[in-house]
């Protein structure tokens, strides 16, 4: 099954008009923040191969960033690895997920979101369980999302080049776990999730995804 505008099309008979989708990026990860997308679509949206950002190789995951950018409204915010250790990875989720919305130009009258609800927003909404597999919106923000925090990853990588985060993206691969016992946690890594914890000798831990 590949994402619809089933959703979308739902919200529109019921007077909505700007229908937002936010998804996030790293959720599970040992290192490295957690980011949040939130895309409008244009009504007419269509594109080969638009999926969950999970089920699409990295150059077309890059391939339908830039035509999801190009064509739709698009804002991401993120939450620092010491927030998600500070309020834990959902509420963090959430707060980059507000960010997220803070920074687009336009207010969305409704929101679809992939299985998490915002509380703190004012604004009607829809948590939908692997939600980015069914609402073209969501699947859009979960590209956005993967695609940024990827490039992030990058970037750290090139600030700590002995962890490779540009190969495991913060998770915790075998080589990963490996290179935290070498090296120890840095700045990048997640203080409280559990892997990290043990090596640094933290005495709360989450667990992770």
């Amino acid at each position: 099954m590949k994402p619809s505008d089933f959703f979308e099309a739902e919200a529109r008979t019921r007077g909505y008009e700007l229908i937002a989708g936010l998804d996030e990026a790293g959720r599970g990860p040992l290192a490295g923040p957690v980011v949040s997308a939130v895309v409008i679509l244009p009504r007419r949206f269509g594109i080969a191969g638009l999926n969950d950002s999970k089920q699409v190789v990295p150059a077309e995951r890059e391939r339908l960033y830039r035509h999801i950018v190009k064509r739709a409204v698009v804002a991401i915010g993120l939450a620092t690895e010491r927030e998600i250790d500070t309020v834990n990875i959902l509420q963090a989720t959430r707060l980059a997920m507000f960010r997220a919305l803070q920074a687009l130009p336009v207010t969305p009258d409704f929101l679809l979101l992939d299985a998490v609800s915002l509380p703190s927003v004012r604004l009607p909404q829809r948590p939908i369980i692997k939600g980015d597999a069914f609402s073209i919106s969501i699947a859009a923000a979960s590209i956005v999302a993967k695609v940024s925090r990827d490039r992030l990853m990058r970037d750290y990588h090139r600030r700590y080049p002995e962890y490779n985060f540009h190969s495991h993206k913060g998770y915790g691969t075998p080589e990963h776990l490996r290179l935290l016992a070498v090296h120890g946690p840095c700045e990048a890594h997640r203080q409280t999730f559990r892997p990290v914890a043990d090596v640094s000798g933290f005495e709360q831990w989450e667990m992770f995804e």
